[in-house]
This record gives C-alpha cells, structure tokens and sequence, in this order.
C-alpha cells in the first residue's frame, strides 16, 4: 500500500504535538539539512546556510529549536530571524544567498495547527520533486554519518537581516523618503500574527495614520476571530474611525483583504484587477494577461476582458498559479482569499506588498478605494462543501463524472464549475459560478446530491 506524503499543498502541515511533533521536526531539519549539504557544497563549496522564521504560534518555539538542531547535526548553519511574515523569510534567503528559509506557520489556521514549509535559494517554494527528496532522505536517516567535532552547525538569532526586507518591500512604493501612503488614515488588522511588529511599523514610516487591531499575540490568539479570514471587526474599525481604507492579513501575512471607505470588502480578485489596469494603463503588464485560479469570479473575467486583458485561470493553489504565470511570463496573478503574486516586485505572495500596490494606486490616482474596486461586478457564485464517508476514488466515479459532464454544459464556460476533494479531511466541494444565479444554484444542488448519493454523506 502506498504510503501518503507528508508534504501536502503548502509544506506540512497538523496539528502541533499530535501530526506535527518536534520528532519530525528534527528529522525534517535533518533531512533538509543533508540535500543543502548535497546540493550547496557541489555548487558553492562551503557549509550552507538556511533562515528560519516564525509566526507567533505557541508551538512555534519548540518547532524551531527542533528544526535548528537537526539541521544544526547535519552540518548546516542556522540563521533565526525571528518572528517574521512569509516573505520576509523569502527574501532574506535570497538577499544573503542563503541555501534555503524554513517558515514555521500554519498560515491562516487556528493556534492548534503549525506547519513547516521550505523556500529554496531563489525564494520560491520547493517542486514536488525536491519534496519527494526530502521526505526519501527522511526515510534514510539511519543511513546517513553525522559531522563531527568543527564541521557541525550552529544557530544564530539575528533579526538585523529582517531590515533587508523591509527595504526592499518600501522600494517597491517608492521608499520610506517618498512618504506613499500620507494622508491616508488605515485600520489595519495584525491577526495577532507573524505581521505584528513589523506592518504598523512600516506603514507608519511610509505615512500611513494606523487605528491597529489585534496587534499583541499571546501565542493563542493567532486568527482568532480577526484578520484576513474574519475581517468583520476591521471593516467596523473603518467606518467607527473615518478611515480611508481598512487592511486584513492572515496570520502569516502572505495574503491580505481590504475594505473600502465604507466598510465594505475588496477580496484579491478586485485587487487583481485594480493592480493589473494600472500596470495595463503604464504599459507594464507584459503580455497582456493575469492568471488566477477557478475560484477566481466572473466579474474579475468580464473586467478584465474590456481592457483587453485575458484572464488564465489555474486549479485552486497559488503553486498552480505561480507555475502558470512562469509559463506565461504573467505579472499578476494570484487567488480570491488575497494571495496575490507579483513576480516584478516581490519572489512570493506577500501580503505587505500587496497592499501597499493597491494604497499606492489609491493615493496616486486621487480616487477612493470602493471607486477603483468597482470595476470588478460581483456575478453568481455559490460553494458547497459536502462531509462525506470518504473522499477516496470520486474521479472515477461514473455517475458523478457524467453529472459534472451535464451540469458543465449548462455553464457559459467549464471552467465555471470546480469539484474537488479537501487535501487533509473528507470533504468534496463544489462550486460554480456564472450570470444566472437560478442556474447556479441547481448545477450545485444537483452535483452535491449525486455526490452524496454515490460516496455517502456523514
């Protein structure tokens, strides 16, 4: 019987103590340990380095301290930079041409859940091939000869290297000296999470007035009923305090949703859109194209279309998304939670930079944010997710086949329908989406109930 992997859509990722132990945590390190070792010493000939950061989970301390020490047995030096957003480990890897960053964080989840994910030296997520490395050397341990004496690693905390990011990230407005975002008054939401210190910071040093939320993490409290996935209470904080914008992000700050003058919600679609048009109007968005997932509403679609901007859509993850703006040489692209990707000014999704793209057009154009927001109509769109016996063999179900067959049809484009199996529960969605909100709902009630009738409903 073949074994699942550990690694799934975003690194590895459970529940602290119970799927996710220190004990694996040391022998990832020391799996990533000994390919850094492999792969950097045949091409630079010197002990590699590898950035670890965190966000403020509770669980976070004794991750990091196991996956120190496994890579630290391997031979490799460990640079901690501390409690940092995503891509600030992204981009200090590259900045020190460092062998790789480790992030410990479960992104959005709650506190309970904690997740290792690995960048490469190029500050991109690891393949599913170098993955599969990882885990064989993972399985192999027992085989490999620890260094000894002088050859073994050492850790060092140092938080210095974290000003790198920050001043790359403010270059991308322009610079702190510029002051992009004076005169705009924003209630920024920190999710108690990895953007705590840093955000506020920035964007006050970039003129930003902050009205702060959920800024003073107790290693619980992470998501918890705040930032970019309950963004209600920001979207108060606007309209309480007269602020021109509000600013969500998730507990690892790679993604981030906004709210309008008026409180309501812009979602990474519309910020899609609102980066893409300007790049489109300075004659910057190459090849005239942005890539989103199947998620992604028609609305985004049809706004784009009137520029002339074709929109590629990808299946639902932001490696698909950023493996197809390679293909593409696309410059925007990105997910509707706000994970949005902007390979010509930052190597991953980082919430940070999107939303200083998005004030910045805000500020320079004059306009408000609901006005540049509007371009994006809000067409039908509706998703259900079906508890089932077990998600195991759906695709090659006949009858459910033949069902997303017929519902498709009904559909103006087939790439409007999504059905897929959650990647850690057994859960099957099923979303569709299109201009008549009648046919939308009864292609999804129709396949939920072949669904449920085939595979059983918990």
């Amino acid at each position: 019987m073949k074994r699942e992997r550990i690694f799934g859509t975003d690194g590895v990722r459970g529940v602290a103590n119970i799927e996710l132990t220190a004990l694996l945590a040391l022998k990832l390190g020391m799996a990533a340990g000994y390919w850094a070792s492999g792969h950097w010493k045949k091409l630079n000939g010197q002990r590699p380095m590898v950035v670890i950061g965190r966000d403020t989970r509770l669980s976070g301390d004794m991750l990091e301290a196991a996956l120190s020490a496994g890579l630290n047995a391997t031979g490799v030096d460990v640079l901690n930079v501390g409690v940092v957003p995503t891509p600030a480990v992204a981009q200090v890897t590259l900045a020190l041409k460092a062998a790789a960053g480790v992030v410990i964080s479960a992104s959005h989840n709650s506190f309970e859940d904690n997740g290792i994910k690995f960048f490469g030296p190029d500050a991109k997520k690891l393949p599913d091939s170098v993955e599969d490395e990882l885990e064989t050397l993972l399985n192999r341990l027992d085989d490999k000869e620890l260094p000894v004496g002088g050859n073994i690693g050492r850790t060092r905390l140092d938080r210095e290297p974290v000003k790198l990011y920050l001043d790359r990230i403010a270059a991308t407005v322009g610079g702190v000296l510029v002051r992009p975002l004076a005169g705009l008054r924003l209630a920024m939401d920190c999710a108690n999470g990895a953007a705590y210190e840093l955000a506020p910071s920035l964007f006050s040093e970039l003129g930003a007035d902050l009205i702060l939320l959920n800024n003073t993490p107790d290693g619980v409290n992470i998501n918890h009923e705040c930032g970019s996935t309950k963004p209600g209470a920001m979207a108060l904080a606007v309209k309480r305090h007269k602020a021109n914008i509000g600013v969500a992000f998730d507990g690892d700050a790679d993604r981030v949703l906004l709210a309008d003058e008026n409180g309501e919600m812009v979602d990474g679609d519309q910020m899609m859109a609102i980066i893409a048009l300007d790049l489109k109007k300075r004659g910057l968005l190459t090849n005239d194209v942005v890539v989103a997932t199947i998620m992604s509403n028609v609305g985004l679609e049809k706004a784009l279309e009137l520029e002339g901007i074709r929109l590629h859509r990808t299946a639902v993850g932001d490696r698909y998304v950023a493996a197809a703006m390679n293909e593409l040489s696309a410059v925007v692209g990105g997910e509707q939670s706000g994970h949005v990707l902007l390979p010509m000014v930052t190597p991953s999704g980082d919430g940070l930079v999107t939303a200083l793209q998005v004030l910045k057009i805000v500020h320079d154009s004059g306009k408000t944010l609901s006005s540049l927001a509007s371009v994006v109509k809000s067409y039908p769109q509706l998703l259900k997710s079906l508890h089932v016996q077990s998600r195991k063999g759906w695709e090659n179900d006949p009858e459910i086949n033949k069902a997303i067959r017929e519902n498709s049809n009904r559909l103006a484009n087939p790439l409007w329908l999504s059905v897929r199996a959650s990647g850690t529960e057994p859960v099957i969605r099923v979303m569709a989406q299109g201009t008549d909100q009648e046919v939308v709902d009864s292609v999804v009630f129709n396949l939920c109930e072949v669904i449920g009738n085939q595979l059983g409903l918990q």
